[in-house]
């Protein structure tokens, strides 16, 4: 989507709050002992108060209002009776409309006090996700954002998921530009416009660099690593990019 217009930016800006208010108060609530099912009921009421619709579930039919991934799962995790333990990965990814529009956010967390090399990951996320937002301007080249995650990535020994990728957003949950890679793709000659809106969301991995799907047909793991996310949608503007999920 180009935002264009005033009531674009006013509606992204109102799913972009959405989101991000769920996303916070599900992190504040991933404590030892709760369930991510518990968890995501929570977000079903926070989207009917606040009259939005969960975008997995409506775009998708997705089995919870949420994905909810813990420690070998890195995305898409379906929300279960599964016991939140302390030192657990978790990842809370919340997406969803209101009014038309879409945004999408998700953070990976450790739960209490974890090992050392997961909260590293994290940290690292967030870092790779800084520095490819400075190239978030018209006119760059989409890969360069994901050159440079992949890049902070490997000053810290570390390396990135290369086939989950952000994506365009705006008013449907997935549009162009189909991917936003977290490393350098040389075949993407793609360029970032004026009030392009984007979701950008590297994925940082100890080791491994793809991931599969399991047989439930939807959540992603790895082989043996683990792996941090961080994601915000953004307006991307000659003035700097808009954050519309803080």
């Amino acid at each position: 989507m180009i935002a264009k217009t005033e009531e674009d930016f006013n509606g992204l800006k109102e799913i972009g709050r959405i989101v991000a208010s769920i996303r916070e108060e599900l992190v504040k609530r991933a404590v030892p002992g709760v369930t991510t099912k518990e968890l995501d009921e929570i977000a079903a009421q926070l989207f009917e108060k606040e009259g939005a619709v969960s975008a997995p579930k409506g775009e998708y039919d997705f089995p919870g209002f949420t994905c909810i991934s813990v420690n070998e799962e890195v995305a898409h995790g379906i929300p279960s009776d599964r016991v939140i333990q302390e030192g657990d990965l978790v990842n809370i990814d919340v997406s969803g409309s209101k009014n038309g529009y879409f945004a999408d956010t998700g953070v990976s967390i450790v739960v209490g006090k974890g090992e050392e090399i997961l909260t590293k990951i994290c940290e690292v996320a967030k870092e790779a996700f800084e520095a490819g937002l400075k190239k978030a301007k018209p006119g760059s080249r989409i890969s360069g954002m994901g050159k440079v995650v992949h890049q902070v990535a490997r000053q810290h020994g570390l390396t990135v998921i290369k086939n989950l990728t952000g994506h365009g957003i705006g008013r449907t949950i997935h549009e162009e530009p189909e991917y936003i890679y977290n490393y350098n793709e040389t075949s993407d000659h793609g360029l970032l416009k004026e009030g392009m809106v984007i979701a950008f969301e590297p994925f940082v991995s100890t080791l491994d660099e793809e991931v599969y799907e399991l047989e439930d047909g939807w959540t992603f793991v790895t082989e043996q690593s683990f792996v941090a996310q961080y994601e915000h949608t953004l307006i991307v503007t000659k003035d700097g990019p808009i954050i519309l999920t803080k």
